[in-house]
């Protein structure tokens, strides 16, 4: 599979658009591309391990009261249960992708 389509994701400033690349029972992996100024609000899953996979521009990951801005191509590991968001604080669309393992009620 290729992320070709993810190009076709061009959010408008302050806009966060999304994409679900992989739902089957165990695991999501879904697309966010966020434009300028755009923020995915903070959370957190009991339940499930999350990971970013930051592939364009910067993302300013929020994590447990922590952020950081990490730069394409990066990685962000989330531990069940720790809130964390993203935001785009660039002039530029950031997009990356968020890993879910296990998928949420699947267990």
């Amino acid at each position: 599979m290729t992320l070709d389509r993810l190009e076709t994701l061009d959010p408008a400033p302050e806009e966060v658009l999304t994409a679900e690349l992989v739902v089957n029972d165990d695991v999501l992996v879904k697309a966010f591309a966020l434009g300028p100024g755009a923020e995915l609000d903070a959370h957190a899953h009991a339940d499930s391990t999350n990971v970013f996979h930051v592939l364009r521009g910067t993302v300013t990951v929020v994590q447990g009261g922590e952020t950081e801005a990490i730069t394409a191509p990066g990685v962000v590991h989330h531990q069940r249960g720790v809130s964390h968001g993203a935001r785009n604080e660039t002039d530029e669309v950031a997009v990356f992708t968020a890993s879910l393992c296990p998928m949420p009620g699947s267990g």
